[in-house]
């Protein structure tokens, strides 16, 4: 069930692979893990301090929705598509059920705000969310 928030293009590898992955257990105590890598990727990119510090937030919270609906002893798979002053992440878990996301829970209304795009797609036994965020730095009139 996607959902989407804002429509922007997703940057994608032209062979589909993500340009950076990162897979830790599903266990808010890799957040940190998650969080730092996000940061570093993005400053990489000439991202802001600020755009770093509100994709940290985003990553949080979307961290927060994907782990709330981990299945026991599964991974967290964060996936990044790097592109000039652009970051997609995908965070997903295995999910038994399909469970429904939450689109009125606080994490969610804080990702929407964050990320230039954002969906939530619970099928085939893995809950993921995806967003994308754009560096101020590289839209025009910054």
């Amino acid at each position: 069930m996607p959902v989407t928030s804002h429509p922007v293009d997703q940057p994608a590898a032209p062979d589909g692979r993500a340009d950076v992955e990162l897979r830790v257990p599903a266990d808010s105590a890799y957040a940190s893990v998650l969080r730092t890598t996000t940061a570093g990727l993005a400053a990489r990119l000439d991202f802001t301090i600020d755009d770093i510090e509100d994709l940290r937030i985003a990553v949080a919270e979307a961290s927060a929705l994907v782990l709330e609906q981990a299945d026991t002893g599964s991974d967290l798979v964060a996936a990044f598509r790097l592109a000039p002053g652009a970051i997609t992440i995908t965070l997903a878990v295995t999910a038994a059920g399909n469970p429904v996301p939450d689109l009125d829970s606080f994490a969610w209304q804080v990702l929407t705000t964050l990320a230039d795009d954002a969906d939530i797609e619970s099928s085939g036994g893995t809950f993921a969310v995806t967003m994308t965020m754009t560096s101020t730095a590289a839209q025009p009139g910054s």
